[in-house]
């Protein structure tokens, strides 16, 4: 039987106002990486971590340039694009464990782009019986591991992929 990804906490972040910059543009200006959890900086694209994570580990892979569209891509940024996308496969594997991954672009704030203007691909990490009945009950989401305690253990798999 198949379980889904139960996250009802994000409808706060979608629905809620938004600041009229970008958040990642704004986390790749700055050179507070810990801070705004980016775990990799590559020439064109940089991985970082989702502050409203749907699970432990749950990643983004986007380009620096504000583009909203995979045909805006140059090659350059669609080759770093899927290649840090498989060193997050990596770097989760090796650090979480996981049993498999969700991985996609929601282009659109109908297909569910919390953020439609900058590009950016998720890295869910999956776990057999990874979700449970808090969300349903109460609307809390459980999260086993702080987004530090993660952070912290997943740059040192990116330093050795570096």
């Amino acid at each position: 039987m198949k379980k889904p990804v139960w996250a009802p906490w994000r409808i706060e972040y979608i629905r809620g106002e938004k600041a009229g910059e970008c958040f990642l543009c704004r986390m790749f200006s700055e050179t507070k990486d810990r801070e705004n959890l980016i775990l990799f900086r590559g020439e064109t694209c940089a991985v970082t971590m989702n502050r409203f994570p749907y699970n432990s580990g749950h990643l983004m892979v986007a380009p620096y340039r504000h583009i909203a569209e995979l045909d805006d891509l140059s090659p350059d940024e669609d080759l770093e694009f899927s290649e840090l996308t498989k060193c997050a496969v990596v770097a989760l594997r090796s650090a979480l464990q996981p049993e498999g991954f969700n991985i996609g672009i929601n282009l659109g704030q109908v297909a569910g782009a919390g953020l439609e203007d900058h590009l950016h691909r998720h890295i869910v990490p999956r776990w057999n019986g990874d979700t449970n009945f808090m969300p349903v009950l109460g609307g809390p989401r459980v999260i086993p591991e702080a987004l530090d305690a993660t952070h912290e253990v997943l740059a040192k798999e990116f330093k050795k992929l570096s």
